[in-house]
């Protein structure tokens, strides 16, 4: 893809599966949600959380938001990030918290004070990508699959 089709894909989609190590080596591999804030991706995750421990051990993940069904529909994009982790809660709610609101749930008052507290208990995750890599299999085109 394109450096404009990977932008418009992951505008599009709303799910990263988010890569880090676990204690033992092992990939430990989430779902996350995110928005983008120019070519980084940012979201959030609960401080005592699996993926938190790690990304303070070892601050890099692997990124893969991916699309399609049958193989000539297959699309995506994997990012090697570099990540900082942000621990002030009013950063936290302000930065993470209310830009991942406005985009999965609206943004009403309430809900806004509802992720204010979330935030207490969540670190903000900014993924800068060092690498990037994307795939659209419907460029292929017919038979090769």
């Amino acid at each position: 893809m394109s450096d404009e089709e990977v932008a418009a894909f992951l505008a599009e989609q709303k799910t990263v599966i988010c890569a880090t190590l676990g204690p033992n080596g092992r990939p430990h591999l989430m779902p996350l949600w995110y928005v983008r804030d120019g070519d980084e991706l940012c979201g959030w995750t609960f401080a005592k959380s699996q993926k938190a421990k790690n990304l303070e051990r070892d601050p890099r993940a692997t990124l893969e938001v991916e699309d399609g069904v049958e193989y000539h529909e297959l699309r995506g994009v994997m990012l090697e990030c570099d990540v900082h982790v942000e621990r002030e809660t009013e950063r936290v709610a302000e930065e993470y918290g209310f830009p991942l609101l406005e985009r999965y749930a609206g943004g009403s008052y309430e809900a806004r004070e509802a992720f204010r507290q979330q935030a207490k208990k969540r670190i903000g995750l900014r993924f800068t990508p060092t690498k990037v890599v994307s795939w659209d299999h419907s460029k292929l085109g017919q038979g090769v699959y």
